[in-house]
């Protein structure tokens, strides 16, 4: 299995800012660590007709020449600077990268990427580009599928990706967050499971296992991509959905286990992860990237990866159920 990294183009931001850009460094370097059977590959950087798929000419031309209004960079949470436009490119073509590495591996990963608060016309919440509308667009571009299932899974609404794709039948937007967290002012999406504050392990299974299947009547995918936000968990200092890591652990195998069962190429990115220390955001993603490769490396045959017999499966939570326990 691969997966694409773009630590080594970091942000210049202040001293004290809030969003955790060592995250990124650290999970790659635990990774090159007792993960036989991945590969690490460096992020490509997306090209602008790539981003042109979704984004208008002048937030590209603003985003990418430093062109922001200073009311621009306050949504988006960054100071404008080369290092960022150069960063941006390279979180939406790692995404893009994993997209090519899945037609034949059945699952990738981007290292970072989910960055779902971006509108097509405008940058929010610490994203810029948004990386998976870019990547729906381009997967059906490239005719390697026409239905695009993103599973959103941060505890915040990717209020962006629900906004690019609202009317288009092609895309099914699912997404489970928080309700009372950011975005404040939520988008419609295909499908929105809003959850208070404390949900707790069983409570938020159960709505992972009834979302999947309520998708299933309504739509047919033929391509994933996951945004496995470590944000859930019960530490995490924007988070509040009080998740445990075994919990975050049983939620990334149901869905890679769901995708698998299908046949369907899934396409991973990390998203969010704020807990202090640090540590345990970074052991969370890197739990999700290695639960992706031990099924990718346990995928009979070889070759390129082919749908399986019977439609799409249930949930498999349930082989579980016993080792739920809410969080107390």
């Amino acid at each position: 299995m691969r997966a694409y990294f773009s630590d080594r183009f970091a942000l210049p931001l202040p001293a004290g800012h809030r969003f955790p850009m060592a995250k990124y460094t650290r999970l790659r370097e635990a990774l090159e660590v007792c993960s036989p059977g991945l590969a690490l590959c460096e992020a490509p950087a997306a090209t602008e007709a790539q981003l042109a798929l979704v984004h208008d000419a002048g937030w590209i031309e603003r985003m990418l020449h430093g062109g922001l209004s200073v009311r621009e960079q306050g949504a988006i949470g960054f100071p404008w600077s080369p290092a960022m436009a150069e960063r941006s490119l390279r979180s939406v073509g790692a995404t893009l990268a994993a997209c090519e590495a899945a037609r034949n591996d059945g699952f990738s990963a981007n290292l970072a990427g989910g960055t779902h608060h971006a509108y097509a016309d405008r940058g929010e919440g610490f994203c810029c580009f948004n990386d998976f509308a870019v990547a729906a667009r381009w997967v059906q571009a490239q005719g390697w599928a026409k239905q695009i299932l993103i599973v959103d899974l941060d505890v915040h609404q990717g209020n962006g990706t629900a906004r690019i794709f609202r009317g288009d039948s092609s895309v099914f937007t699912l997404s489970i967050h928080g309700a009372r967290n950011f975005p404040f002012s939520k988008e419609s999406g295909d499908a929105d499971y809003a959850l208070p504050d404390g949900t707790g392990d069983e409570a938020y299974l159960d709505t992972l296992e009834r979302a999947l299947g309520e998708m299933a009547r309504r739509f047919r995918p033929d391509w994933v991509l996951y945004l496995a936000g470590a944000d859930v968990y019960h530490a995490d200092r924007l988070g509040r959905l009080a998740l445990s890591k075994e919990a975050i652990a049983h939620r990334d195998e149901g869905v890679m286990r769901w995708c698998q069962s299908a046949g369907l190429p899934c396409v991973i990115a990390m998203g969010g992860g704020y807990a202090d220390p640090i540590d345990a955001t970074v052991a969370i993603h890197a739990q999700t990237v290695r639960l992706a490769l031990r099924l990718a490396s346990s995928r009979p045959g070889s070759g390129r990866w082919e749908p399986s017999v019977g439609g799409l499966p249930h949930f498999p939570g349930d082989a579980h159920a016993e080792q739920r326990a809410p969080k107390a």
